[in-house]
């Protein structure tokens, strides 16, 4: 089996983001695997130990994304494909069909991909890539089984849960509590720095920019206003509701 892993680089979670003329500042941020496609390299893994299966790891994005792809080599990946580009422009309509170019080169019977990112939490990316390829997928997985080339999904339904059975090739996206993310080791952490990252460009794919041109465009980014000190309201109840109500009027403007 052949399992294909898409994956983006992310801030880490814990960082502080700083905005400065609608551009998000990317100086001293650690940078991460996306959680959610953390996921999806950790449930590769699996079928991989379980029923065996070649697992390769492909990224979008610039050249700092190749210590996601490591970590990735790391944990234990048996090859890393970095799609080199710089391009902020970029959407999930653009990803999606360069990741399926890359895909259409060889083929995979599983692709990964993670629900969504944390940076921009749009979750088209999977099936989108999915409509490109035309295969089915399944999304927001928290348990997945193969067995005699039967997938079998349960799949997070805005809190229930719904079980889809499908056959390969199938993409599915990664939700959190699929599984849990192994820490790589020291020894696999220092031979993945010696592994080979292969890097293709967009004319190794046969790609044009106006194929993968964005269909959207980010207008503008900033923070969100700076939470205001809360009040406390005191004396009876009837006075209390009568000055919440002015409060709300009058200050809050919301009724």
């Amino acid at each position: 089996m052949n399992i294909l892993v898409c994956l983006k680089q992310t801030f880490g979670t814990e960082e502080k983001i700083a905005i400065q003329n609608g551009v998000i500042q990317e100086d001293g941020v650690e940078f991460v695997i996306n959680p959610y496609d953390e996921f999806a390299v950790e449930e590769a893994l699996r079928i991989k130990e379980s029923i065996g299966a070649d697992v390769t790891v492909v990224s979008v994005g610039p050249a700092r994304a190749e210590s996601a792809l490591r970590t990735a080599l790391a944990m234990g990946a048996d090859r890393a494909v970095l799609i080199e580009e710089n391009d902020g422009a970029f959407d999930e309509h653009s990803v999606s069909k360069i990741l399926a170019a890359f895909a259409r080169r060889e083929k995979y019977d599983l692709i990964l991909v993670g629900n969504m990112t944390v940076d921009y939490g749009g979750a088209q990316t999977g099936p989108r890539l999915a409509e490109e390829l035309d295969i089915p997928h399944v999304t927001t997985a928290i348990k997945l089984t193969i067995q005699d080339g039967a997938v079998i999904v349960e799949k997070d339904a805005e809190g229930d849960v719904h079980t889809v059975e499908t056959t390969l090739p199938v993409l599915i996206t990664t939700q959190q509590g699929l599984t849990e993310p192994r820490y790589p080791t020291l020894p696999n952490i220092m031979k993945a720095k010696k592994k080979p990252i292969e890097r293709l460009s967009l004319a190794d794919l046969g790609l044009s920019a106006d194929e993968i041109a964005a269909k959207t465009a980010a207008v503008d980014q900033f923070l969100p206003p700076a939470k205001k000190a809360g009040k406390k309201l005191s004396g009876e109840l009837a006075d209390q509701a009568r000055e919440l109500v002015r409060l709300l009027r009058e200050e809050a403007k919301i009724i």
